[in-house]
């Protein structure tokens, strides 16, 4: 008979999401897994598999959340612009709270140009959000609040361009007046 699991899986994924998060890939070793998701190597291996495919489970979870933390935001805006605004605040809201930055830009730059898999996680991801993005402008579009003079596609690709540029700066800098004058110059294009 199977024996049965005596951990969460879910809260055991999260773990070596933050571990991961923390280190990045390449710095993070088994023992430094293992330790951080207090379960033992046999374990870890039987319930997720290697290290690679561990850390794409935790490119999937860190993604679940994002997306479900970023469509919480917009459904509370009162305007597509208000939506567009929330995004970008969104990013200095998550570096306030946890100052290790992105995942998946941590993940771009770290593991793109040499791991197909990843990239392609990233990319999804990213891809994502541009169609959120884009979804929100149609609609900005349509009801007239934001100008038509550039297609919603080509906005939503420098918005979405723009938000992981800022993702990047939350992990420089503090200067939250900096970067409240980098959201507002931004989304000036939508005037």
């Amino acid at each position: 008979m199977a024996r049965s699991k005596e951990f969460d899986v879910d809260i055991v994924l999260g773990k070596a999401m933050n571990v991961f998060w923390q280190q990045g890939y390449e710095k993070t070793s088994m023992q430094d897994l293992v330790t951080g998701m207090g379960i033992h190597k046999r374990s870890m291996y039987d319930t997720f598999g290697d290290k690679h495919t561990l850390y794409m489970k935790a490119i999937d979870r860190y993604v679940q959340n994002t997306s479900a933390n970023m469509e919480e935001q917009v459904k509370e805006a009162a305007s597509a612009k208000g939506a567009i605004r929330q995004l970008f605040e969104l990013i200095l809201q998550m570096a306030e709270m946890d100052p290790k930055g992105c995942l998946l830009v941590n993940t771009a730059v770290e593991l793109s140009y040499h791991d197909p898999e990843a990239a392609a996680r990233v990319n999804e991801a990213f891809l994502d959000t541009e169609q959120l993005i884009e979804r929100l402008l149609l609609d900005g579009q349509a009801s007239g609040e934001i100008s038509r003079r550039r297609p919603a596609a080509d906005l939503a690709a420098y918005l979405h361009n723009a938000l992981v540029g800022l993702r990047v700066m939350v992990k420089t800098t503090r200067d939250v007046n900096k970067l409240q004058g980098i959201i507002d110059t931004t989304l000036e294009v939508l005037d």
